[in-house]
């Protein structure tokens, strides 16, 4: 297997020192240039500061790097020839030696090959609007259903039927537990008018029941839905309308499938000038805090 594992995170695995595992889509395909590197950086350094080893994972040349570098998180910042890799695209990326970054579901494979417990994302995939015709929904959810990880994120993107994503995620077995919170977080707003199944006060609360869960030999993932903190959040009418502008937009331009996503992330952008740029900013950076006080919880009881 094609797997490097930075020596900062051999070490952590061998000391049983907390880590949390870092996605890459959001460097090359999720932000814009400096944003990106900016806050790929500014993510590692606050999971530095409570303790634990960050790791950014990518695919260079074919190999998963569990660890990025600062020279090599640049390099697929900058690189115009960055593959977006899910589940289905592991195989080829690696054996054709192609340069990648990993989605949710594909950073929770490479996660799982390091033994990583807790993952930090900005929002997970989920059931499309009109999936009932277009059959289009992430494969993160069925990821979740299988992959040991908990992965921390400020919900679902606005754009997506949360609805339906948590009728999947309950069909599928996967526990969603709100951050000191019983709303589920709709990513650029606190509360999406949906609940999450339970509420959790505390990074201890959720370390216990990550280790009940596969105690019990109950595979799969765990959502921790950490809302965006109130100040940055956008207003839900004036987001709600964006959304729909965007997604009408694609659809007029029959854009579909894996496209889908960062055309309308980047038209909303567009469209609020920035302001959701910021929005994704602080919540990610907000779920570094509670990921890294999870990860550190977590490994004080195993």
């Amino acid at each position: 297997m094609k797997l490097r594992i930075n020596p900062k995170i051999k070490q952590a695995i061998e000391n049983k020192s907390p880590i949390v595992a870092l996605e890459s889509t959001i460097i090359s395909h999720g932000m814009p240039y400096p944003q990106n590197i900016e806050t790929a950086i500014k993510v590692e350094q606050i999971i530095e500061r409570y303790g634990v080893v960050p790791a950014t994972i990518g695919i260079i040349k074919g190999e998963i790097i569990i660890g990025l570098t600062e020279e090599e998180i640049n390099y697929l910042a900058l690189s115009k020839k960055v593959y977006k890799a899910s589940r289905r695209d592991l195989p080829v990326i690696i054996s054709k030696q192609l340069d990648a970054a990993t989605t949710v579901s594909a950073t929770m494979i490479c996660a799982q090959l390091a033994g990583i417990k807790v993952f930090v994302t900005g929002g997970i995939g989920g059931v499309h609007k009109g999936a009932d015709k277009t059959f289009d929904i992430s494969c993160d959810l069925t990821e979740l259903s299988m992959t040991d990880l908990a992965v921390v994120c400020a919900g679902v993107k606005s754009i997506l039927d949360i609805p339906l994503t948590l009728e999947r995620l309950e069909t599928l077995g996967v526990p969603v537990l709100g951050y000191q919170t019983k709303k589920f977080p709709a990513f650029y707003n606190s509360d999406s008018g949906c609940e999450c199944d339970y509420r959790m006060d505390t990074a201890y609360e959720v370390a216990e029941a990550m280790k009940a869960k596969w105690e019990l030999g109950l595979h799969g993932g765990i959502v921790i839905a950490n809302p965006i903190p109130k100040e940055y959040e956008l207003d839900k009418d004036y987001i709600d309308k964006i959304i729909l502008d965007a997604l009408e937009e694609a659809r007029q331009r029959d854009i579909k499938g894996k496209a889908i996503t960062p055309f309308l992330l980047d038209k909303i952008k567009e469209l609020t000038s920035n302001k959701s740029l910021e929005a994704n900013i602080e919540l990610v950076l907000n779920n570094a805090e509670v990921g890294a006080q999870i990860a550190k919880a977590y490994m004080s009881l195993i």
